[in-house]
């Protein structure tokens, strides 16, 4: 379900506007942020995401930055390229998919207990139909989890996040979680506050209610 989205089209233009298949047809064994990001986007992931569930690692390269140790029962990553999906050792199964090019996610209704976005959303083009997918597939009560840094490929990075600064992004994301769903228990957090000792690292998370549960949008501050 997706209400009334506040965002205009020109949003979500990028410098380059070419085929992301094209851009992302290269592996990139590479990390985006820093030891003491990953390390805190680890720690988020533990303390929010349900033990032993089956979790979606949506917009997945070759590492998934759930923490050593944290138990699940399956991981599977969507992203764009193969080649560093199946270098990711922590993935059980991953598929390739394009969400600009189509939002929907090919899983079923109610599949995943948790669902993670690690320093990709500025990529999004269609982030309000994403997030009613990922709304979709969650099992209720399933959380959803999106870090972001102040890191990006500025050229693929959609206008509007160009734009912000961190709070700005916090908001952003929350928009878009307040315009895909009835999503619950809304909040954004500072994951790495330490300025000067590593990338800057912030997560904005809601959960899909219980089911039979009120529906409140929940805070961002």
């Amino acid at each position: 379900m997706v209400t009334d989205s506040p965002f205009l089209p020109e949003h979500f233009e990028r410098v380059d506007e070419a085929a992301d298949s094209e851009f992302y047809s290269q592996p990139r064994f590479v990390v985006h942020i820093d030891d003491q990001a990953i390390e805190a986007a680890g720690r988020v992931y533990a303390s929010l995401l349900p033990r032993d569930g089956e979790i979606l690692d949506l917009m997945s390269s070759w590492r998934s930055h759930i923490p050593a140790g944290f138990p699940v029962s399956r991981l599977v990553g969507l992203g764009m390229n193969a080649e560093e999906m199946a270098g990711n050792p922590q993935l059980d199964a991953y598929v390739v998919h394009d969400l600009n090019l189509d939002p929907t996610l090919s899983f079923e209704t109610d599949q995943f207990d948790g669902v993670i976005d690690t320093v990709s959303i500025q990529y999004l083009t269609r982030p309000v139909e994403v997030f009613a997918e990922v709304y979709r597939v969650l099992r209720p009560a399933g959380r959803f989890v999106v870090t972001f840094s102040n890191r990006c490929f500025p050229t693929k990075a959609v206008r509007v996040w160009t734009a912000l600064g961190d709070k700005g992004h916090a908001q952003l994301i929350a928009s878009y979680f307040l315009s895909s769903a009835r999503w619950s228990d809304l909040q954004a957090v500072e994951c790495n506050p330490a300025r000067g000792a590593g990338d800057p690292l912030f997560a904005v998370h809601a959960s899909k209610p219980p089911a039979g549960s009120p529906r409140p949008a929940g805070r961002v501050g």
